[in-house]
């Protein structure tokens, strides 16, 4: 992520690595949020993505670039709380190498894909994006 003085970002990757779910929140069209639970790829300098395309999250962000990502683990759960929260834009990555690329790693990440894609290595209805930070926030974390 964006690096800060406030924010240990070794702790910060190392945390959304242990995660598997967050929460992506989106801007409809009136202007409300929309919250997902969304897979995803942390990276130091980016958050990236997978949906089908033409959901409302996708449509919000093609319209309305701007995203919010949660990622935390409840105190409830019987840890102590922590998370990260990301505020940034959305960008959508085309066909190519990255993106292939980026398809292994969500198949090592996330190993039923493959199942839940019947054996394709990414559907064509599929788009993936990523979320590059401009604020980047921390609770519970060293």
């Amino acid at each position: 992520m964006a690096p800060s003085a406030r924010l240990d970002q070794a702790e910060i990757q190392k945390f959304l690595a242990g995660r598997y779910i967050a929460v992506l929140a989106t801007v409809q069209p009136d202007g409300s949020p929309l919250a997902m639970p969304m897979w995803f790829l942390p990276d130091p300098s980016v958050i990236t993505m997978l949906s089908v395309d033409n959901l409302q999250k996708v449509k919000n962000l093609r319209r309305d670039p701007r995203a919010c990502v949660t990622v935390e683990t409840s105190a409830a759960s019987g840890s102590d709380g922590r998370g990260v929260i990301v505020a940034g834009r959305a960008e959508f990555l085309s066909d190519g190498p990255e993106r292939r690329a980026l398809v292994e790693r969500f198949h090592a990440r996330y190993p039923e894909l493959r199942k839940h894609w019947g054996g394709l290595p990414m559907p064509a209805n599929r788009v993936m994006f990523r979320i590059t930070p401009q604020r980047v926030g921390s609770w519970g974390l060293a």
